[in-house]
């Protein structure tokens, strides 16, 4: 009798603590797929959702931590409190179970499961541009940075979507979304100290980046913090010019481009990589707009004021001139056809290519290449100022610069 009431005393407590043991299991688990589940890519993020799984994902290390060290406690404490062998060996088997849970989950809160999809690339190599071997028409994202130029291929930049560089001693963060089709590059200093990024998962097709000093959280085609210590801060964008391999190397014979990581380029996309995206879905509708989400936009700021030009009727036009913000800007296209820059036109006017690719200018007639420079003329030696402008899909611009002028030709 005094063991039958011994079992009932003992009973509801087990129970109680394995009630504690799924609330902790659970919680640990939480912690690890929130985050997860939210930050992913092809389904819109909202911006409350957002700040609570970046908020789980700064914690969850903790918090998980905390309940896998309670269950284990709570297991070896209770080890030898439930009596009967067949109801002993049920709650023992129970708390292991949950404990396992839980720690897998405390692991895994330590996991940056996109950079797992999207392996970082962490020892750079580099081959210079007149013996790599580089299909002329693959697309390059180019800086030139202390004297040096580089080139960073879109093909491998859009598997690993952020390389840390240092180029001519000069530190950049280069980044990269095939998503939303968006190659940037940052000056990674921020009050005196050098940020170092690595992929922090997607919000709304764009890519998000977390830095290891602060653990701030940046939306790629913004450069800025929206999540973090450094909240609101934005960062500088380092001047880039997306251009074709062979154009690029006929401007730059002497620089150097990265090489694919060897470990990795099995994964990297196709050269049909743009003909892929366009078929997955935009997280943002873009109806009302008239314009189709995944229409290639090329985006310039200047002043706070943004405008979208569409890249394909660039393309079609070869030039053109306009203003942005009551600013003259100069739109061209190089001579392979793809590449696009822009440039401060400084009170000249332009008429369309001539021979060898060159604009002139109405006032002298002076011969200019696509680099910005005069290399005929009475003007010769004369280069304009570049203008920043980087591509993305227009589902991604105009949800970044819902205020955005479109150029309409």
């Amino acid at each position: 009798m005094q063991e039958l009431l011994h079992e009932k005393k003992t009973r509801p407590g087990a129970l109680r603590w394995l009630a504690v043991g799924i609330v902790c299991a659970s919680l640990a688990l939480a912690c690890a797929l929130i985050p997860i589940y939210v930050i992913r890519p092809f389904r819109p993020q909202g911006d409350t959702a957002l700040r609570v799984a970046l908020w789980i994902h700064d914690v969850g290390p903790w918090i998980a931590g905390l309940c896998a060290a309670h269950i284990a406690g709570v297991t070896a404490w209770t080890w030898y409190e439930v009596k009967g062998r067949a109801r002993r060996n049920a709650f023992r088997g129970a708390m292991v179970t949950l404990c396992a849970f839980a720690v897998a989950g405390a692991v895994f809160t330590h996991v940056n499961i996109f950079e797992k999809m999207f392996h970082p690339y962490e020892a750079l190599a580099f081959e210079q541009a007149d013996s790599i071997r580089i299909d002329s028409r693959d697309k390059v994202l180019a800086v030139q940075l202390g004297g040096h130029s580089r080139a960073y291929p879109i093909l491998t930049m859009g598997y690993h979507h952020i390389v840390n560089d240092t180029v001519g001693g000069v530190p950049v963060a280069m980044t990269y979304c095939t998503l939303c089709h968006t190659g940037i590059a940052f000056d990674p200093m921020v009050d005196g100290r050098r940020l170092h990024f690595r992929l922090a998962g997607i919000n709304n097709g764009n890519a998000l980046l977390r830095d290891e000093e602060t653990k701030s959280v940046w939306q790629q085609s913004t450069g800025q913090a929206i999540f973090g210590p450094l909240k609101g801060r934005r960062l500088k964008m380092i001047h880039s010019d997306e251009m074709s391999f062979a154009l690029w190397r006929r401007e730059q014979p002497g620089g150097d481009v990265l090489k694919p990581d060897e470990a990795r380029a099995k994964d990297y996309d196709g050269r049909d990589w743009e003909a892929q995206v366009e078929k997955t879905p935009a997280m943002v509708d873009t109806k009302a707009s008239g314009i189709g989400p995944h229409r290639l936009m090329l985006g310039v700021e200047i002043r706070g004021r943004f405008k979208a030009y569409p890249v394909d009727r660039v393309l079609g036009t070869k030039f053109i001139q306009d203003t942005v913000a009551d600013v003259p800007v100069l739109v061209v296209v190089g001579v392979d056809g793809e590449s696009i820059r822009v440039f401060d036109p400084e009170n000249l006017t332009f008429t369309p290519g001539s021979e060898g690719g060159l604009i002139r200018d109405a006032e002298t007639g002076s011969g200019w290449n696509f680099r910005g420079c005069a290399v005929q003329g009475e003007l010769s030696g004369r280069c304009l100022k570049s203008i920043d402008a980087n591509k993305d899909y227009w589902f991604d611009w105009m949800h970044q610069h819902p205020e955005t002028a479109v150029f309409k030709g």
